[in-house]
This record gives C-alpha cells, sequence and structure tokens, in this order.
C-alpha cells in the first residue's frame, strides 16, 4: 500500500514519526499538508513508506555528499538561507536515516544512503538462487572411483547423490572418501551409497533462502557448500526433495564482490 507523510509542523509530530519503523525509503516528499495532522505511517502496513523530498531538502542531501561532515550553519550559508529555515528540513532528513549529526562535528551522510547502509539493504535482498550455481551430482549406483573422478573434473569437494528421478538423498565429500579409502584397497569399487551422508543429516537450503542464512548454515554445520533442493506442494513429507543447484562458500565471496563493486 501507497503511504504519503505530511510535513510534520509540530514537536509533536516529529517524534510520532520518529518513533515508527521505516523500512522502505523511496523519497519523494510531497509539498502538502493534511488537515487532520496525522502521522499517516501510524497506518503503516510494514510494506513501506514513500515520502517525496522538496528540491531544498535534495540540495542539502547533495552538500552533506559533497562536503560531509558540514555543520547546519554551513549548510545554511551554501543555501542563502538562515539555520531556523533549513530546521525542520534536516531534521526529518536525520528522522529518514538520509543523514546524521554528531554534535561538535556536523552532519554527515546517514546508513540509508551510505555505501555501508546500501550494502548491508543489498545483501539482505540477495537470495540463494541469486548466487546458486548448476548441481554437481552423481547417482547412488556410482563407485568411489567414480566419485573421485568426478570430484576431480569439477574441481569440488562436494558431490550431490541422487536417485534414479534426479532427488537428493544423501551428499559424499573429500572427507567420506578418505574415510573409506585408508586401508582398504578394494574401495574404489564400493558403491557411494554405501559411504555417503544421507538425509536428513545433510544441511540444505531452498532458492529462495537468504543468502546470509545460506552463509550461517555453512558456518554452522561447519561445510564449504550445501545442495539446493526445492519440494513442491503435494510432495510426500518421506520423499526426498528436487534437487535445483548448489551453494558454496565460492558462491557467496563472488557475490558479496559483485555487489561491492556495484557501490
Amino acid at each position: 500500500m501507497r503511504g504519503s507523510v505530511i510535513r510534520p509542523s509540530r514537536p509533536e509530530d516529529f517524534d510520532r514519526c520518529a518513533r515508527l519503523p521505516i523500512y522502505v525509503i523511496q523519497v519523494i516528499y510531497k509539498k502538502r499538508n493534511r488537515a487532520d495532522g496525522a502521522c499517516p505511517a501510524d497506518r503503516s502496513t510494514g510494506e513501506g513508506t514513500e515520502i517525496e523530498l522538496t528540491d531544498r531538502q535534495r540540495e542539502i542531501l547533495d552538500i552533506v555528499k559533497q562536503h560531509a561532515p558540514i555543520t547546519g550553519e554551513q549548510i545554511a550559508e551554501c543555501l542563502g538561507l538562515s539555520r531556523p529555515t533549513i530546521r525542520s528540513d534536516l531534521s526529518i532528513l536525520v528522522m529518514l536515516g538520509l543523514i546524521d549529526a554528531k554534535p561538535k562535528v556536523g552532519y554527515f551522510l546517514g546508513k540509508a544512503v551510505s555505501p555501508e547502509g546500501r550494502l548491508n539493504r543489498r545483501l539482505k535482498e540477495l537470495a540463494v538462487k541469486d548466487a546458486m550455481s548448476r548441481p554437481v551430482a552423481i547417482r547412488e549406483q556410482a563407485t568411489v572411483d567414480d566419485a573421485v573422478f568426478t570430484l576431480f573434473l569439477e574441481q569440488t569437494g562436494m558431490l550431490a547423490v541422487t536417485d534414479d528421478d534426479g532427488r537428493l538423498t544423501g551428499v559424499v565429500t573429500v572427507k567420506d572418501l578418505l574415510k573409506v579409502a585408508f586401508g582398504n584397497p578394494n574401495a574404489a569399487s564400493i558403491p557411494v551409497q554405501m559411504v555417503m551422508t544421507r538425509l536428513p543429516r545433510v544441511a540444505t537450503v531452498s532458492p529462495e533462502d537468504s543468502l546470509l542464512e545460506a552463509a550461517r548454515r555453512m558456518i554452522e554445520h561447519q561445510v564449504s557448500g550445501m545442495p539446493v533442493v526445492r519440494r513442491s506442494e503435494g510432495d510426500d513429507a518421506h520423499r526426498p526433495p528436487e534437487l535445483v543447484g548448489r551453494i558454496s562458500k565460492t558462491n557467496v565471496v563472488r557475490i558479496l564482490l559483485d555487489v561491492a563493486s556495484e557501490l
């Protein structure tokens, strides 16, 4: 739902608006007042509040971007106005998180528009599907020798193991293969299903999970990667999920670099 926010004209209006969470700032501040004097954010649905900045507020934001830290008096001087004239504009910009201020320092960019703030918001928006790569899998009937060859060929440390329908039944890692290989001259011919880690002991994510959640699970389970799976509506809870991709620490680092380069 789109919301419009009035220009607060009384101290209590500023206080009421400042206490409200502003989830989305697509700032377009309409120069109009509402007769009822209510802050529409009181009726916020949590989907965000759209506000339109005035030309003067945009000028102030540009000045802070170019000259931060800068005092209110210096901002007013750049605009050819007095400090009291822009006091309400500065209050609104601070309330929205577009600028911030410290005593004896001045105004500087707020978290909403700073590189750190933009990076934080962008990371929260990213999902596993934005970073995952194609799955690397072998069938349960494959041998340890097949698994070693595939690991080497794909340059990965983990293979997904699937049934004949392409559904995930487990994973096999370098560690799993080393365990069975030491002191076992016949290890090469052992079926992968005998040495793999089976569901539900395998950490997985779905394409819609956040990238931050995927990173958290990899750290929590001390793994370098995880299968990405999807369950369809109506699937039997005991039926293995569909394998749709893989996510690894390399995927996460790569997209972090991409996002950082955009800022």
